[in-house]
């Protein structure tokens, strides 16, 4: 192009403020650099969708968070009626299953709340301590930890004669 005739698109042009997306009238919406006063609108996470097409009832929609639910009631139920372990053990089997749901199903529902990632790491630390956790109440720990006693030197044991 010659020198005059982009001197003259130029001066065509004309400058306005920046524009995004249209709005919910249809009309251009003014961008800022500014975070907004209040959030109207979250991001779906990833994997977020319906475990179910549309159609389908809404159970059969949400059956990953069911699932794990469903098995964190029986736990609880199964607690209340005097067997503390063998429950508390079903409650954090059910939270490691919710990992293993959020790591092999692309779609999970109301299951994913976070990133893949947080959502897998957070379920796999909680079943994992409340699992521990029940292995290791008294009475009769069916697990010991070696050194626990000496982490927890405030503990009170009984003195034997």
């Amino acid at each position: 192009m010659e020198k005059g005739n982009m001197s003259r698109a130029a001066d065509e042009i004309e400058v306005r403020d920046p524009v995004s997306a249209p709005g919910a009238d249809g009309e251009p919406v003014r961008t800022t650099r500014r975070f907004p006063m209040f959030t109207k609108d979250t991001a779906r996470p990833e994997g977020g969708g319906r475990a179910a097409p549309r159609g389908a009832p809404a159970p059969a929609r949400q059956w990953p968070i069911l699932a794990v639910l469903c098995t964190v009631a029986l736990g609880l139920l199964v607690t209340a009626f005097d067997a503390f372990r063998v429950g508390t053990i079903l409650i954090g089997g059910a939270l490691l299953a919710g990992a293993v749901l959020r790591w092999v199903v692309p779609d999970v529902g109301m299951l994913a709340v976070r990133s893949r990632f947080t959502d897998m790491v957070t379920y796999i630390a909680l079943g994992t301590a409340i699992v521990l956790l029940a292995l290791m109440a008294q009475p009769k720990p069916l697990l010991e930890i070696p050194f626990l006693k000496d982490v927890l030197h405030f503990t009170v044991e009984e003195e034997t004669e």
